[in-house]
Formats: C-alpha cells, sequence, structure tokens
C-alpha cells in the first residue's frame, strides 16, 4: 500500500526482511536503505543511497510505504513497478512492513583474494622483543619498576632513554608479580608498546585495506611466520560500493561513520584471526596497513573533500606511524599503525605495496606494473625511472553500472564462450547464474567481439541471442529458466559501453606512460597484473579488446594480492619498510588530464580495434 501523507515519527514499526528472517524495529517515516545499512542487512548498493544505481530495488510485500517517484521509474521497469518493486534508499516506512530483497539486490559474501605473489626477506623487524629477567624488590633495593626495567635494559642491552607507554605501565606491574619476575616486552624505538608473558607470541598484523574487501594477516614478529589470514568485505561498502560515493558521503555527512566502520571491521576481522589457543588481541605489538589514498585517508579519519578536487592533493603523503588506540583498533593499547606512504591523490600505498612485492623498483627488464579496479594504478619500470599515472576505469570491472552486474560471489559469471549460437557460462561455485562479475564481464565483450557480434564501437550486430528492448539492444547469456533469479541474464549496449570506458582510460594510461618514456609497446619484457581482479582474468580476453598490450603470453603474470604481500614485507623487516619510502619518493607522478594530447589518445583507445589501440613510440 503507498502512503500518500505524512505521518509523525513518533511510533515505532518493524521492517521484516526476507527471505534473511530479519526484523528490525524503526521509526514510522525512516528510509528502508538507511534502516538496512545501520543494522547491517547486505543490501547491495553502488551510490550508497543516493537513488543512482538502482541496485538496491526490493518488493515490498505488505504495508505502507512513501509514493514513488520519477528516479524509481527511471530506474525500474513498467512490469516491476506493477509486481511491487521500490528502491530503498528512496522509500520510507509507514508502519509495519514485510519486505522481500530478491537475490539480484543481496550483498553476499564475495571471493576475497588473500594469497599473491613477491620476494622473500631477511626477518628484520621495527619491533624488538625482548625477554627480561628482573631482581625482586627488597628492603635493600626498593627501586620502581619502571626504573627496574630501564635500568636493565642499558646495563644488558645497551639501551637508553627508554620510555614506558603508560598503558604498557599499568600491565607490566602485574605481569612481573604474576610471572616471577619474567616479562617480554616489545620495543618500537626506545619506547615500551608491549609488555607479556615471556612465553608468549610477539604477533604483527598486516592488513590491505581495499575499497571492496580486507585482507589481514597475523604474524609472528620474532619469525615472520604467517600464524593466520582472513578476508572480509569491507563494511563501508554500506556508504557506496566506489571510493567516490565514499567521499561524497563523506563530504555530506560527519565522515566519523565511515572510519568508525571501517575500524569496528577490521576489529572483528582480529578477533577472528587470534581464535586459536595462545593468540590473543592484545599480544599485536604493531599493524602495518596499505589501502588506496581515500582508503588511507577515511581510516585516519583524515579529510577527504580535496581528493576529489583538483589539483587532487592528499592531506598526507608520508609514512605515518599512529597509536591503535587513538584510532579505535582493538591491539595492545601501547601498539602503533604504520600506514605505508602514498604517491598520489589516486595513487596510494596500496599500488607502493604491490611495487615492493613485486620488486620493480629493482628489476633491469622494462616492466609494467598494473592493479586494476574502479580506479587503476599503471606503473612503468624503464631506464632506471619509475613512472606512475591513475586511470578513472569505473566500477564497471566490479559489476556496478552494469544490468546484471555483481561482485565475485556464488553464482557469478566468470567466464563466457560463444561458439556460434552456442553460449556457455562458468559461475562461481558452478551456481546458476544470477549475474556478471568482472572477469565474466570483459569475457562476455571480448566473445562478442571475437564472434563478430559486436562491432569496434561496441554496437551489436543481428544474431539470435540479440534482442530489442525500449532501452535498446541486449545480448541474453542466460534465459530466466536457466539463471538463478528467475530473470534473464543479459548484456545491454549500455553494459558494453561501460566496459569501452574502462578498457579505454587503462589502454591510455598504458599508453602515455609509454610514450613519456619513449617506449614501444612490444619492448615491454614483463607484465605484472596485481589484485583480486587481475588474478581471475583472462588476459587473452584482455588483449583482445585492446585492454591490454597484444604481447605474448608468456610475459605476463597474475600476482595475486602483492599489495597484501608488500604489506607482509613492511611488517617484517624495516629494511623493507624503507624501500617502500624509497619506491614512494622516486615515482614520477603522470597526470594524465593534463598530458598534451591525452583526449586523441583517450578516444583512440576507446575502440575495440587492438591492432590500432597500441602506439609505435621508441
Amino acid at each position: 500500500m503507498i502512503r500518500t501523507e505524512a505521518r509523525t515519527m513518533d511510533s515505532n514499526c518493524r521492517i521484516d526482511f526476507q527471505p534473511l528472517g530479519r526484523r528490525i524495529h524503526t521509526q514510522n517515516g525512516a528510509n528502508i536503505f538507511q534502516v538496512a545499512r545501520d543494522d547491517r542487512v547486505g543490501l547491495a548498493s553502488t551510490c550508497g543511497g543516493k537513488g543512482t544505481c538502482g541496485k538496491c530495488k526490493v518488493r515490498i510485500v505488505s504495508g505502507e510505504v512513501s509514493p514513488s517517484d520519477e528516479r524509481e521509474k527511471r530506474a525500474l521497469s513498467v512490469e516491476e513497478i506493477a509486481q511491487g518493486y521500490r528502491l530503498a534508499c528512496l522509500t520510507k516506512v509507514y508502519g509495519d512492513l514485510k519486505v522481500e530483497i530478491p537475490i539480484e539486490s543481496l550483498v553476499v559474501a564475495q571471493r576475497v583474494q588473500l594469497s599473491g605473489e613477491g620476494k622473500g626477506t631477511v626477518v628484520d623487524p621495527a619491533i624488538r622483543a625482548i625477554t627480561v629477567s628482573l631482581s625482586r624488590p627488597s628492603r635493600e633495593d626498593s627501586r620502581s619498576d619502571q626504573v627496574r626495567l630501564t635500568e636493565y635494559l642499558a646495563e644488558n642491552h645497551g639501551l637508553a632513554d627508554i620510555h614506558i607507554d603508560l598503558y604498557v605501565q599499568r600491565r607490566l606491574s602485574v605481569i612481573l608479580r604474576q610471572n616471577e619476575w619474567r616479562a617480554k616486552i616489545a620495543l618500537h624505538g626506545s619506547e615500551v608498546v608491549t609488555a607479556a608473558r615471556a612465553e608468549d607470541r610477539l604477533l604483527g598484523l598486516a592488513a590491505d585495506l581495499g575499497t571492496t574487501s580486507i585482507a589481514a594477516y597475523l604474524t609472528d614478529l620474532q619469525t615472520g611466520e604467517i600464524l593466520a589470514t582472513k578476508g572480509m568485505m569491507n563494511p563501508q561498502i554500506a556508504y557506496g560500493e566506489d571510493v567516490i560515493s565514499r567521499i561524497a558521503y563523506a563530504m555530506d555527512h560527519d565522515g566519523e561513520a565511515l572510519q568508525k566502520t571501517v575500524v569496528d571491521g577490521l576489529n572483528r576481522l582480529i578477533g577472528e584471526l587470534c581464535s586459536a589457543p595462545g593468540l590473543s588481541p592484545d599480544g599485536i605489538a604493531e599493524v602495518v596497513l596499505v589501502g588506496n589514498t581515500a582508503m588511507h585517508h577515511l581510516f585516519l579519519g583524515l579529510p577527504v573533500r580535496q581528493l576529489i578536487l583538483a589539483p587532487y592533493v592528499p592531506a598526507a603523503s608520508d609514512a605515518l606511524y599512529t597509536k591503535a588506540r587513538d584510532i579505535g583498533m582493538a591491539v595492545s593499547p601501547g601498539a602503533y599503525v604504520h600506514t605505508m606512504p602514498n604517491i598520489a591523490g589516486f595513487v596510494g600505498a596500496d599500488h607502493v605495496a604491490m611495487l615492493l612485492a613485486a620488486g620493480l623498483k629493482d628489476t633491469n627488464a622494462t616492466t609494467i606494473g598494473i592493479d586494476i579496479g574502479t580506479n587503476t594504478e599503471i606503473t612503468l619500470s624503464a631506464n632506471g625511472q619509475l613512472s606512475s599515472c591513475s586511470c578513472a576505469s569505473g566500477p564497471a570491472f566490479e559489476g556496478a553500472h552494469i544490468k546484471n552486474g555483481m561482485r565475485a560471489a556464488a553464482g557469478a559469471i566468470e567466464k563466457v564462450r560463444i561458439d556460434g549460437d552456442l553460449v556457455t557460462l562458468q559461475t562461481i561455485n558452478d551456481q546458476p547464474p544470477v549475474g556478471l562479475c568482472g572477469s565474466g564481464i570483459l569475457d562476455a565483450v571480448a566473445q562478442l567481439l571475437g564472434a563478430g557480434i559486436i562491432d569496434a564501437m561496441g554496437k551489436l550486430k543481428s544474431h539470435p541471442c540479440v534482442r530489442q528492448t525500449e532501452a535498446g539492444k541486449e545480448f541474453v547469456l542466460a534465459t530466466r529458466e536457466a539463471s538463478g533469479t528467475g530473470k534473464d541474464i543479459t548484456l545491454t549496449e549500455k553494459d558494453i559501453s561501460e566496459i569501452q570506458l574502462a578498457k579505454g582510460a587503462i589502454a591510455s594510461g598504458i599508453n602515455i606512460l609509454l610514450s613519456k618514456a619513449n617506449i614501444a609497446w612490444h619492448e615491454v619484457g614483463q607484465f605484472i597484473i596485481a589484485g583480486a581482479f587481475g588474478t581471475y582474468i583472462d588476459v587473452t580476453s584482455a588483449i583482445s579488446i585492446g585492454m591490454l598490450p597484444p604481447l605474448p603470453l608468456q610475459r605476463f603474470s597474475q600476482v595475486g594480492n602483492a599489495a597484501g604481500v608488500g604489506a607482509k614485507l613492511g611488517l617484517i623487516s624495516k629494511t623493507q619498510r624503507q624501500m617502500a619510502v624509497d619506491i614512494a619518493r622516486r615515482v614520477n607522478y603522470v597526470e594524465l588530464t593534463s598530458y598534451p594530447g591525452y583526449p586523441k589518445v583517450y578516444a583512440n583507445a576507446l575502440r575495440f580495434a587492438p591492432a590500432t589501440n597500441w602506439r609505435e613510440n621508441g
């Protein structure tokens, strides 16, 4: 039922979310999407609840809601409106409500990339562990615990001017008296940041804070052993699936909500990592975190407005040390969080960590390193120089702005093959198809191009699987009988256009870096593809649509979560940590939009014409 007049918000009501079986109590007049977000109901949205993406579609089973507006009528089909579908972000509740969330609108657990390839290193952490055995106090020796420890460190380890964190001092006295005056302490420079029993492990945490997912690695700081790894979706997704949406939310509201959301998520992850016997969050003496510049700023509570305003200057770019307790992290109260350096407004510490892990700083071969995502970072290592750029490739490869797009979760189409009239699909976990994830979208476009079903501008030609709709032409990948949603899974001309924009941005970025270095594309000796999306793409498909240069396949390496590997290197080796600082300082950042002739390069790269997408430099 549609409510056509306003009601007061002084009475409570409830919303039943099906098929989740979740009942949430709220107030009359509350926004359905905001209620879902605040109570962690997994409702999809790429726009952060602004009514522009159409992903938060729900069906009103019973109850009174606000009338629909023109935005909903544009986002939903006539058939969907007749069936009671609404956009949750544009709908208010007036009284008890029963809401059905269709499977395509549910946020389901995404495949999180934890593993990655990278170089090894000697274990030499910034945190130094020392086991101390102090003399007991007596009538003749009434020195304080503080003096007793600092004098021990001076006499036995040559350490002077030692400072003990207040939180550690509170704990140290108890530990010493309960453990025969023996303890293990952790030093960060001249500061004692953790105290534990002598037999306890000294732990560290490395984390890759991605826009979509978070990967975390619990490590023994004394041996470098990885004790546990865990991943989760970034809970900030409730405020928007891409960086720009989250920055916009932080600008319109208090950014504290985004900061608290991601820290709470990390703390839950830490609890899971430390669930094994003998492990405790209190034992984590240091955290090393990497992420793109926006995630870095949102995590630290830094202002983000300037990141989307020219000239896109970050609030901070150098490596930072921040007390974990000041951020709200549930680790040892005296521990520090080390955030690796950023390069520019849209090239962050995650890319620095990837370059560190992949060894681009030391390679002699002409090498390109790339991490494909909503914002794609590219670095060229050639002739002893490092040059980087960022490409606004958009969220299409995350499934956003695609009619049936979704994240890489169960039921997502990840591979497509077209042979005449036969379409063969492979889905994650072999579930019935419910949508397309990034690798599936890329495959589908490449297959359509290879089969001659689309032209160089992405327009669909006549084919038994192509149909005309009010919104334009679309290719049917799976019929409603074969899909897991009861609806056809299609790829529209608009979807193909989104891939054109993404691949054009990436190809033009590569071309410009090569052009500035006076290097021809075929002179690239190694091409490193990092990140979750890069792990699963078919490189042949990326080459065939002109997104990547047509190099021999053996020159490509898909290295997984190299950013996570780089974070781990920075955690267990202060030498590697300094190398990350050196990399960030060495990189020459290229602002593509300021490059002469960029519009022409970009326009040429938009065409699905691999033979002409790549410029001959050199």
